[in-house]
């Protein structure tokens, strides 16, 4: 039965300092027409949208089965999956709530709910929320992770995005798979941005400073050395506003620093506090905020290292989290959270701000149900004038998905292994490796599988292909390096991404074991023993290194779906997990838990 607007607000205004929704909310929030029903509060609102991966139109995404957590961070946000997550929030099992949260029945509810995300649609509830709180009372915040993901945001380079974001208003942004464009073409792409793009981590090369290629570029800070503006101010609500970007700090780890030779990341908190006591010294601000794209275990540690900050909106993690954590640190508490991704979800946080001090706040993370909010009609007509050179290309359906195919979790996912299996079969290979990517958008069963849905998995700007020999020593170097990325305990040493993909091999692995200990046990499909000296034909795509020599990886996928026409995953190649019994980070899981 659906609550009224009256016991809805009585209800929200139980949440109190703790910013907490009360226990009840979201089990009764969960009729369509109480969703986005929320009340106003205090005098400040923060709208929070991160990792969108440019997907212009509604799509499906299924959340992580698993996502585990080690040391620290084991039974705790965000490293909680299905119905551990729902408890934690207390969210009521099998509504709408669960569906958006959640990976549960996520085909049934797929269907029943239909599709999330969609700037047309992301747009009308922008626009709904800051018509209710008035003008000049609200910034929209982009985390980044915006310029790409799809075949439009390939092929324009990133402008069709930017366009978007200009459309749904946005603020203010920050960076992470912006810096996989060429340099020059990140810097047309900001000069034409709207709002401000900001990142306090972003350094210009010492020897780079004398001859800068940029440096007529109005984000530029020559005294400081930073490629783009540290941090920027706005007044909203009657309060001061700092906003300082924390752009990804691996970013020439993570991805191929060919491109922006020039520049440098690190998470860098030495700055970021320097940051954070000159603006509380010489800005007078009524408020401290991060735009973050860190990663939420980062953000944690940050919260609790680097004091003054009020507010952390983190990204790159594509965890969505119903309520913020409250994080102590030397001078008081920082709120850290984490909006999700694919424009699947809205974060709104409402504050009481004034005299320099937070006061209270409201926090809700609102799922952007398609087929619940209309679609904005500019919005839509220019996403159709975008996509419309492209359109014949992007809708050639390829294949059938026989069950559903999605990429999100710490290992191979379906769509992770068509591509697996594609670059073994078309490659002639015995064994295949694919970047532990997070972005990608799910097929439900009985789907045609378009090229439209290849290029939401595969469209990065080295989708080069290889095919070479390995030694069974290399492989295991690989996949232990990429697993203390993942699981090494100190979060400041993870550097993004999850589980490297692979095809025709297993393996055992043990989370929670040192460098180079938590991989073993190693064998091909047919169960070869893999010898650390003995050569395998391995294939693979998007070397951050050199540019590989064979073709775009999404032409590999498309001549693989199809020649086979349906899909349907006779192997997934998921690891043996060794110590992880227990974990509420994992569920229904599809390989073996060891004891």
């Amino acid at each position: 039965m659906s609550i009224s607007r009256r016991e809805f607000v009585r209800l929200m205004g139980l949440a109190g300092a703790a910013g907490m929704l009360p226990r009840s909310v979201f089990a009764q929030a969960k009729q369509p027409s109480d969703l986005y029903e929320v009340p106003k509060f205090g005098n400040v609102t923060l709208l929070h949208m991160t990792d969108c991966h440019a997907q212009l139109n509604p799509i499906y995404f299924r959340e992580p089965n698993v996502n585990i957590g080690i040391g620290p961070a084991f039974g705790k946000a965000p490293h909680l999956v299905g119905e551990a997550l729902l408890k934690h929030f207390d969210i009521e099992p099998g509504g709408i709530q669960a569906h958006a949260f959640s990976f549960l029945n996520f085909a049934e509810a797929a269907e029943q709910y239909g599709a999330v995300g969609g700037f047309a649609h992301l747009k009308t509830l922008v626009d709904r929320i800051r018509a209710d709180r008035g003008d000049g009372n609200s910034l929209l915040l982009d985390g980044g992770d915006t310029w790409q993901g799809s075949g439009t945001a390939y092929w324009t380079r990133g402008m069709d995005m930017v366009g978007a974001c200009n459309r749904l208003g946005v603020d203010i942004m920050t960076g992470h798979w912006e810096f996989t464009y060429l340099d020059e073409e990140v810097i047309k792409n900001v000069g034409a941005f709207n709002g401000d793009f900001v990142a306090q981590n972003v350094k210009v090369r010492e020897e780079a400073l004398f001859d800068y290629r940029f440096a007529d570029f109005g984000g530029f800070q020559e005294d400081a050395g930073l490629a783009f503006e540290p941090y920027t101010i706005k007044d909203v609500g009657g309060a001061r506003i700092a906003v300082i970007g924390q752009a990804f700090p691996y970013t020439p780890i993570a991805n191929p620093q060919r491109f922006i030779p020039d520049w440098t990341f690190g998470i860098q908190d030495a700055r970021m506090q320097e940051f954070v006591d000159k603006i509380r010294a010489e800005e007078e601000p009524d408020l401290v905020v991060v735009l973050s794209h860190n990663g939420m275990d980062v953000d944690l540690k940050m919260a609790g290292q680097v004091t003054g900050i009020d507010v952390i909106f983190g990204g790159h993690t594509h965890d969505g989290m119903p309520a913020p954590t409250v994080v102590e640190n030397a001078s008081g508490k920082t709120l850290v959270t984490n909006a999700g991704s694919n424009g699947k979800f809205l974060g709104v946080m409402d504050l009481d701000v004034k005299d320099g001090k937070l006061r209270d706040y409201r926090y809700r993370l609102l799922p952007v149900f398609s087929n619940l909010l209309p679609a904005d009609a500019d919005m839509a007509k220019y996403i159709e004038e975008t996509r419309a050179p492209y359109l014949d290309k992007l809708t050639e359906e390829l294949a059938t998905a026989e069950e559903v195919l999605y990429r999100r979790g710490n290992f191979n996912g379906t769509f992770d292994q068509v591509i697996c299996d594609a670059l073994r079969k078309v490659n002639d290979a015995q064994i295949s490796l694919s970047p532990g990517f997070r972005w990608g958008t799910s097929v439900l069963p009985g789907q045609k599988i378009t090229m439209d849905n290849v290029m939401d998995q595969t469209c990065i700007t080295y989708p080069e292909t290889y095919r070479r020999e390995m030694k069974g020593s290399e492989i295991k170097a690989i996949l232990e390096d990429v697993c203390d990325n993942l699981f090494n305990p100190d979060p400041y040493i993870q550097q993004g991404g999850d589980m490297v993909r692979v095809g025709g091999l297993d393996y055992v692995c043990d989370p929670t074991g040192g460098m180079g200990e938590r991989i073993t046990e190693m064998q091909l499909d047919d169960g070869t023993k893999i010898e650390a000296d003995k050569t395998y034909v391995v294939s693979g795509w998007a070397t951050v290194g050199s540019q590989a020599p064979g073709e775009p990886i999404w032409e590999t996928v498309a001549t693989y779906l199809r020649d086979v026409k349906t899909v349907k995953i006779d192997k997934l190649n998921t690891p043996k997990l060794k110590n992880v019994e227990g974990n509420p980070g994992i569920a229904d899981y599809s390989g073996e838990i060891l004891s």
